[in-house]
């Protein structure tokens, strides 16, 4: 498959980027800053510098065509402030998603936040990412034109990945490492029959391609 992948330079992203290429995959990588390129070189994947925040949809679109899959992993970061929550966790993946559209590239997958809502109340910075990250994934899930599934994980560490996750509806709160993150996205991809779905992920106790058939109902 040829997979684009919104937020490349992300720590999600290089670890997708790193199993994709692996396994024989095309990877394509979008990034900001031409210098992240080496990191992605580094993985396997290619590197297509473009800014998500002042990009067109066409611009976008074009980057998209003939890709068989796309992710949306990008972020404003934990230290970014409220308006950047709009402008990436927001603005970037409807824009992502309209350009897929745009594209023809049916099958989309969104790296989200549980707790995402666009209900959620509050006025910290953390409120406003939840309630960006909610209003996107709304977004995307009435695009008919796309085949969307939306991952939720719980609380992000650096451990080492086991392998070993829950991958539910509803979980409960939980962590959960960026390398199991990765490994769920990957399996998803090969998995269409979880389009439709919005699914939280944690730690937990079954084999990623175990827990991704059980929810495509296989």
């Amino acid at each position: 498959m040829r997979i684009v992948i919104a937020g490349g330079h992300g720590q999600i992203a290089l670890r997708l980027e790193r199993l994709l290429a692996a396994r024989g995959d095309e990877v394509a990588g979008i990034i900001r800053k031409a210098e992240q390129g080496d990191d992605l070189r580094a993985v396997g994947a290619e590197p297509v510098v473009l800014d998500l925040e002042s990009a067109s949809v066409e611009a976008v679109a074009e980057r998209l065509r003939g890709a068989d899959a796309a992710v949306f992993a990008a972020g404003a970061g934990p230290g970014s402030g409220v308006g950047r929550k709009d402008t990436v966790d927001k603005g970037a993946a409807i824009l992502f998603a309209d350009a897929a559209v745009r594209a023809g590239v049916r099958r989309f997958v969104v790296v989200s936040s549980m707790g995402a809502d666009p209900g959620h109340r509050g006025n910290e910075v953390f409120d406003v990412y939840l309630r960006a990250k909610g209003e996107a994934d709304a977004y995307v899930q009435g695009l008919d034109s796309l085949d969307w599934t939306i991952l939720r994980p719980g609380a992000l560490t650096d451990d080492p990945g086991t392998g070993l996750v829950r991958l539910e509806a509803r979980t409960g709160r939980g962590s959960v490492p960026r390398d199991d993150v990765a490994a769920v996205l990957a399996e998803l991809l090969d998995t269409p029959a979880t389009s439709g779905l919005t699914l939280e992920l944690i730690s937990g106790s079954a084999p990623v391609p175990v827990t991704v058939k059980a929810v495509a109902g296989n």
